[in-house]
């Protein structure tokens, strides 16, 4: 029907008129009754379907390849982090685990970072530090995750830039600067596992401490843990690379919650080739092609 329109029309839509493939589409329209004229209309179609398609997966909309149900995909860095951290029946973090805070800052920078909102500005010549290198913004953008947003937009607003440790000591509140404690995302454990919560991961309960009562997150589908868990042990074992740079980004920011459940000998090869990649220059590391150098950035103010 739509090569109908256009052999009756004879011209695109304003939004089409400039649009090479559909102006192809056209001048096949035109010659659909002979046979040859088919076969331009059927390749001209096939063309746009193909685009459409990357175009798709390019955004990460192909719900063929991903999978609608798969929830694993949805999930951001800190969700991925907190849900390693989680007691599974519990729904609660452990009372002595005292450097999740600061790891789930130190995700949000690496997550905004894989999204191209922000990076570290360039090492120059002189082959910068980078405990010296300061984070930028790249695109003021919303994410639409509110976490992402409000610390995007702590970013953009702070003139001069900080580097991404100090931003990791802004957003947990753990600055001696008073100047800066406005810059604190509250609450960020609770608004977490409520997205989780509504994703279908955890579920919220009630649970009594004698002296206290406390909202805990069990979790209902422990298949999206084990996903991570096993990605996360793959990275390190049967997909190690030789090459920093060539393992999955997302992976390497996981890597030390995923290993008590595995087989003594696969614990010491995948606590050995983990011990390796923190023995790395992060420096040199962080200037390679392909790197993301807030990563190693992050990686550099927990190893301090």
């Amino acid at each position: 029907s739509f090569i109908r329109w256009l052999s009756v029309n004879r011209k695109c839509p304003k939004a089409l008129s400039k649009d090479a493939t559909y102006l192809k589409l056209l001048r096949a329209a035109e010659a659909a009754a002979a046979p040859a004229g088919r076969l331009a209309v059927a390749a001209a179609g096939a063309a746009i379907r193909t685009r459409t398609r990357a175009g798709r997966w390019a955004n990460g909309a192909d719900s063929d390849k991903e999978g609608e149900n798969d929830k694993e995909a949805r999930l951001t860095l800190m969700e991925e982090v907190l849900l390693l951290g989680l007691k599974d029946r519990e729904g609660y973090t452990s009372f002595w685990n005292d450097s999740i805070s600061s790891g789930l800052r130190g995700a949000i920078l690496i997550e905004l970072a894989l999204r191209g909102r922000v990076d570290l500005e360039p090492a120059g010549a002189r082959r910068r530090m980078l405990t010296s290198r300061r984070v930028i913004c790249l695109s003021s953008n919303l994410v639409g995750d509110v976490l992402l947003d409000e610390a995007l937009k702590h970013i953009k607003d702070t003139q001069p830039p900080e580097t991404a440790h100090t931003w990791i000591e802004y957003l947990s509140g753990e600055t001696w600067n008073p100047l800066k404690l406005g810059y604190q995302l509250r609450n960020v454990r609770e608004r977490l596992a409520k997205s989780l919560v509504e994703k279908s991961v955890c579920t919220t309960e009630k649970q009594s401490f004698v002296l206290f009562d406390m909202t805990t997150h069990p979790l209902v589908d422990g298949q999206v843990k084990q996903k991570i868990v096993r990605k996360v042990q793959d990275c390190v074992l049967s997909r190690w690379q030789n090459d920093p740079q060539r393992i999955d980004k997302r992976s390497m920011a996981l890597l030390f919650n995923a290993f008590a459940p595995l087989p003594d000998d696969d614990y010491e090869l995948a606590m050995r080739r983990t011990r390796e990649l923190l023995e790395l220059d992060f420096d040199a590391e962080s200037v390679k092609e392909g790197a993301c150098p807030m990563l190693w950035a992050v990686a550099q103010a927990f190893a301090k």
